[in-house]
């Protein structure tokens, strides 16, 4: 009798170890990559097997170089929101009194890689790579085919994800890797919100040995934040003219709100049917592109015109029902230090329509 009882007391045990074992949720392990690498979340395999995967994927931002500094140098003279106390002048160990360039120059060949992920802003392509690479030694006896790389982007805005598509163009998106190999595929995606993004890459292949072979699959996810690179606030307001077309003069601030220096390249006014415009900056006057340091602000004026000579609400510029004329969007491209490009567009500009 003591016996059974023994039996089932252990029997009663190990099932509520098991209830409490089932109970748990699969642990979800968040990690901070570094080297240029973005925080992933890594979600549990969709294998009914919990065993090592033959792949692992590794994530590695695209981003340029910068050069290196052969000699410590004075700060620049214009005062931006991140400058840095200037140094004392027996620390700087080489020094031109001459407005043009020293000799030897002061930039190098040498180029500085990024040691950590950086910042990512609106209106710049964010790219990275995506390696997915066969981690087994040769004398395992698997082989791995049909190795595929999936991308999708999820962003504040998108209540769904978007499906990214993965580069260098290929008729096969599936490859066999032998024992070290690595499958590499490049992913680009233009940054329009600020705010938390999340890259989701699910990686697929096929395992197979001697007697058996299965489908294997897992996925990742890779967080980071998209800051604002430039604030841009307008102003409008009417311009008077005896027997002349509407015209108005529009205005616009734009700050450099990012960490690095930007070089604006062009500034243009997408209008509406009925409207033209007449540009009033650098690229009118034949000037240099103005240059932002972070904090620094750029006044930019355009003369917005009534194109289809009434100069009435009722002519061909459209008149919105709650009395506004709707100008148009203001698109603004830059160049960053090193030549990296960016784009944004306002949303829509306008002003009331006031009776003449």
């Amino acid at each position: 009798m003591l016996n059974i009882i023994l039996v089932l007391v252990t029997i009663t045990s190990l099932l509520n170890e098991k209830r409490l074992h089932d109970s748990v949720p699969p642990p979800i392990v968040v990690l901070e990559l570094q080297h240029g690498k973005m925080s992933h979340q890594r979600y549990p395999s969709h294998d009914p097997v919990k065993e090592p995967h033959s792949i692992s994927l590794k994530v590695l931002r695209l981003s340029r170089p910068s050069l290196v500094t052969q000699y410590p140098i004075d700060p620049p003279s214009s005062i931006g929101a991140t400058i840095k106390p200037a140094p004392a002048p027996a620390s700087l160990a080489y020094r031109s009194e001459t407005t043009s360039n020293p000799s030897p120059f002061l930039l190098s060949p040498i180029v500085n890689l990024p040691v950590s992920f950086g910042s990512a802003y609106v209106g710049e392509t964010f790219s990275c790579t995506l390696c997915a690479n066969n981690d087994l030694l040769p004398d395992v006896p698997k082989n791995i085919r049909d190795v595929r790389i999936e991308a999708e982007m999820k962003t504040p805005g998108m209540g769904a994800v978007q499906r990214l598509e993965l580069g260098p163009p290929t008729d096969k998106p599936e490859a066999d890797l032998d024992a070290g190999g690595t499958l590499q595929r490049v992913v680009s995606f233009d940054l329009k919100e600020e705010g938390n993004h999340v890259l989701a890459v699910t990686v697929s292949y096929y395992e197979a040995t001697e007697t058996s072979g299965r489908t294997r699959t897992f996925r990742k996810l890779y967080q980071f934040i998209c800051k604002a690179s430039l604030i841009v606030r307008t102003k409008v307001g009417p311009l008077k003219g005896d027997g002349q077309p509407r015209r108005w003069a529009l205005e616009a601030q734009l700050e450099n709100c990012s960490e690095d220096v930007v070089q604006l390249e062009k500034v243009v006014l997408d209008t509406e049917p009925g409207l033209r415009y007449r540009d009033c900056n650098w690229e009118a006057s034949g000037s240099t592109k103005p240059v932002l340091h972070p904090g620094e602000v750029e006044q930019v004026c355009f003369v917005v015109e009534d194109s289809s000579g009434a100069g009435t609400p009722g002519g061909d510029v459209e008149v919105t029902p709650d009395g506004r004329i709707i100008f148009g969007s203001l698109g603004i491209g830059w160049r960053g230090e090193m030549g990296n490009r960016g784009f944004l567009s306002t949303g829509k500009l306008g002003t009331r329509v006031v009776a003449r």
